[in-house]
């Protein structure tokens, strides 16, 4: 198969569908749904318009070698927002492991959008994407209907598969917030302050406030709906959010975040109030983000694998997309990490090494923050 030279290649001579479809001897219409939609093409005749791509120079070579092959090696990733650390490690260590594999990412963010996660799926998908790296479980059925029939490999991440019929890769978030509670438990506390984001919109949220309720239920304390302020994640929203909590007349001798972003805004507001932290508030947040250590005081909060959950979500919807089958990990345990913004509720002297005693810390693969 050759092109004829003296046949005009399309305007300001730029390669057009059209002359792509001239060459291999087909309808533009065929092309088109060669390069949008691969399995529904014949291999034989796939490979016909991928040669005259490629000779025509019309999309670069790996893209009419991905039409040959049916895969474009890149995979898509999408998180709830780019504002939150914790998924930015995750997204990261997916990205690097899919280099090392030979892969490309595209990366998208929703805001917590269910119909803006649809639309951005769905142009991923028409990018041609291997696989997709979800966050939650807690998606539009659309959304899957969309990846079913377009027969894209997912993972959902952050997730177990407890949580849902779906492939999973992640850990108990109903369990971390269980570890969180009773450790506070442990130091004395019973009056608790809840500033969380929105169940509704997030099912790591929704997991977390469970367990807390559960943990303080078995310990007989009750968690009254004015306890709890639900706020976005910008750092001024989370203060404000914490001094609603105030105003409410709470006055929790221990505020629990549901990530690290909202304890440190609680952590701001309370120090901007002239309270001492530990001394009249305990706070811990969830996820150890790269500042958590480095507040004054430092952050106590729960070690997630993120980094972890990347790197698995990589390998696992890389070999889904070269035909092996993917298996999915067990990933490494929370650990809970307490510092300096938690103590003994006030009034409260508990005996040296109690709290660590009564802690309950599961075990884990590594200790090491």
């Amino acid at each position: 198969m050759s092109r004829n030279d003296s046949q005009p290649l399309g305007p300001k001579g730029a390669v057009t569908l059209n002359d792509v479809a001239a060459l291999a001897d087909v309808s533009a219409a065929t092309v088109s749904r060669a390069i949008n939609r691969p399995d529904l093409v014949k291999p034989a005749l796939r490979a016909r318009i991928a040669a005259a791509i490629a000779e025509l120079g019309y999309v670069p070579n790996g893209t009419a070698r991905a039409l040959a092959s049916r895969r474009t090696k890149a995979l898509g990733a999408v998180v709830p927002t780019f504002s939150n650390t914790i998924f930015s490690e995750t997204v990261s260590a997916f990205q690097n492991r899919l280099d090392d594999l030979g892969y490309a990412m595209f990366l998208t963010s929703t805001e917590y959008d269910s119909a803006r996660e649809i639309r951005r799926v769905r142009t991923l998908v028409e990018r041609g994407i291997d696989g997709l790296m979800l966050v939650g479980y807690q998606h539009d059925v659309a959304l899957y209907a969309l990846l079913r029939e377009r027969r894209i490999p997912f993972v959902n991440t952050w997730a177990t598969a407890e949580d849902s019929p779906y492939p999973a890769i992640g850990f108990d978030g109903r369990r971390g917030g269980e570890m969180v509670a009773e450790y506070l438990l442990s130091l004395g506390h019973r009056d608790f302050g809840i500033v969380m984001g929105d169940p509704t919109k997030s099912d790591r949220m929704q997991s977390r406030l469970q367990g807390i309720r559960d943990a303080l239920g078995r310990a007989g304390v009750a968690l009254r709906p004015e306890q709890i302020v639900f706020t976005s994640y910008a750092v001024e929203a989370v203060r404000h959010g914490c001094a609603e909590l105030f105003a409410r007349g709470q006055k929790p001798t221990a505020i629990i975040g549901g990530n690290d972003i909202l304890a440190l805004g609680s952590l701001f507001e309370c120090q901007h109030r002239g309270m001492r932290v530990p001394e009249d508030v305990s706070i811990i947040g969830f996820g150890n983000a790269n500042i958590a250590a480095n507040t004054i005081p430092p952050l106590s909060t729960v070690r997630t694998p993120s980094a972890e959950i990347g790197r698995s979500a990589a390998e696992y919807l890389v070999a889904l997309a070269e035909g092996e089958g993917g298996e999915l990990p067990e990933l490494s345990e929370l650990v809970l990490i307490p510092r300096g913004t938690t103590g003994p509720a006030p009034g409260v002297a508990l005996a040296a090494g109690q709290a660590e005693s009564r802690r309950g810390r599961p075990r884990v693969r590594s200790t090491q923050d």
